[in-house]
């Protein structure tokens, strides 16, 4: 990494520092049942994975042909998501030693999820960190255009004060892969949500399993 002169890590939330997808997934599809009475399953979602929650429901729910009130409908997800992870969410491998390791080193840390700070906070709470363990967190509710746009990552990166050149984004998604990339920060695609193939056709730079095994030339 030195050789790259990398300052910063730019940690995606969902399938990066944990694996809340399932959760999310269910918990939305608990929404649609209780305030439509309408059966969605969890394939509808995929398209939507990474691009945040009012594009995650909102997508669904037009492919079902159900008008959903919006922010009314995704509060509720949340609620019902919180209940979920207590006791069940928790950190993916790596995830503690790899942050450790960044904060001996210097390097800055940034959290830039599409959820909203309400389902992020929730996160970091239940798998062990405090917001203030990093140096910013940027969520999707800050951004006027959610991944794959950069809007997030750049936010990120200068809440850091820094260049996104001078960072590396981890991410799992698709979406988050192109964002990465459109805001000229190098890119790790961890293949927990996507395949290796579908995140290098992306752009990004490596993959790995999860961040207890780091490719090889990304020694921290």
């Amino acid at each position: 990494m030195s050789s790259m002169n990398i300052q910063g890590i730019i940690f995606d939330m969902d399938g990066v520092l944990c694996d809340s997808e399932d959760f999310i997934c269910e918990a939305a599809m608990a929404m649609f049942r209780e305030r439509y009475d309408a059966t969605v399953h969890p394939d509808d979602f995929l398209p939507f994975v990474g691009a945040g929650e009012n594009r995650y429901i909102g997508g669904v729910a037009e492919k079902h042909g159900v008008e959903i009130k919006m922010p009314d409908d995704k509060i509720r997800t949340y609620e019902l998501y919180l209940q979920l992870i207590q006791g069940r969410l928790e950190p993916l491998a790596g995830v503690a030693a790899f942050i450790a390791s960044c904060r001996e080193k210097g390097i800055r840390l940034a959290v830039a999820s599409a959820a909203d700070h309400m389902k992020v906070v929730g996160n970091l709470k239940q798998i062990g960190f405090a917001e203030e363990t990093f140096d910013i967190v940027v969520t999707g509710d800050t951004v006027t255009n959610n991944k794959p746009d950069p809007e997030i990552f750049l936010k990120a990166a200068a809440g850091m004060s820094l260049d996104a050149g001078c960072c590396i984004v981890v991410e799992d998604a698709e979406n988050g892969v192109l964002a990465a990339k459109a805001a000229g920060a190098y890119c790790l695609g961890l293949t927990t949500s996507f395949s290796a193939e579908q995140l290098l056709a992306k752009g990004a730079d490596w993959i790995a399993p999860d961040l207890a095994q780091l490719p090889a030339g990304m020694t921290l």
